[in-house]
């Protein structure tokens, strides 16, 4: 099932979208099989399954941390984490700079933008981003590599709250590109679209998209 869930999506998503396979609460024998069906980028939200995933399993695994992280817990998959992706605030930055310098190596970050209205998700608006961005402090990280935004919508059926909210996203990439990140060729990942909502995403100008259920079957 998992084989032939990725199958179908690779062949139906463009060849410049990346694909997090969001393995979540799924045992490592699911990981495992979708590894040999070829998929090498994996998607986790708690430090600690992520580490005792990653310790299990292939290490030319890319782990994405997609969750909520907490600077406290950044020291514990800094040595190896690839993508850090709701980064959304300057004292967690900081915390990965921190933790990225004592395993001698840059940690590749998205911004999180908060682009749904629901109050439960996370995320920085853009002036806050802006003030983040144009800030000494963030200017003096080093070992910190800021590869592009990502963001939720609200989860709804109304297609063009979801489709207005992911234009919003892809608006925010393109003035922080030209402002901040014009000469950094990192800069280019809009992370945007899960499960429900992937198609619409890829269809606003999203080149990552995170999906669990499609691939894993309902948690």
């Amino acid at each position: 099932m998992i084989v032939d869930r990725l199958s179908e999506i690779r062949d139906e998503i463009p060849k410049e979208v990346t694909l997090v396979a969001v393995s979540k609460t799924k045992p490592s024998s699911d990981i495992q099989i979708a590894y040999d069906a070829g998929q090498r980028i994996f998607g986790e939200n708690k430090v600690q399954e992520l580490t005792a995933k990653e310790e299990a399993l292939p290490k030319d695994i890319q782990w994405h941390f997609i969750g909520h992280l907490q600077s406290n817990k950044v020291k514990y998959i800094a040595s190896f984490v690839s993508v850090i992706h709701a980064v959304d605030s300057l004292k967690l930055l900081k915390e990965i700079n921190k933790q990225a310098i004592k395993n001698n190596r840059t940690i590749d970050c998205l911004l999180q933008f908060h682009i749904a209205d629901e109050e439960s998700k996370f995320g920085l608006d853009f002036e806050k981003a802006q003030e983040l961005l144009g800030s000494r402090e963030f200017v003096e990280l080093q070992n910190v590599n800021i590869i592009g935004v990502m963001g939720m919508a609200t989860f709804t059926k109304n297609e063009e709250q979801v489709r207005d909210e992911f234009q919003n996203l892809e608006s925010y990439f393109n003035v922080l590109k030209s402002h901040y990140f014009k000469f950094n060729e990192d800069f280019r990942t809009i992370s945007m679209g899960m499960s429900g909502d992937y198609r619409l995403a890829i269809e606003e100008g999203s080149n990552m998209i995170r999906l669990g259920s499609t691939i894993f079957g309902a948690r």
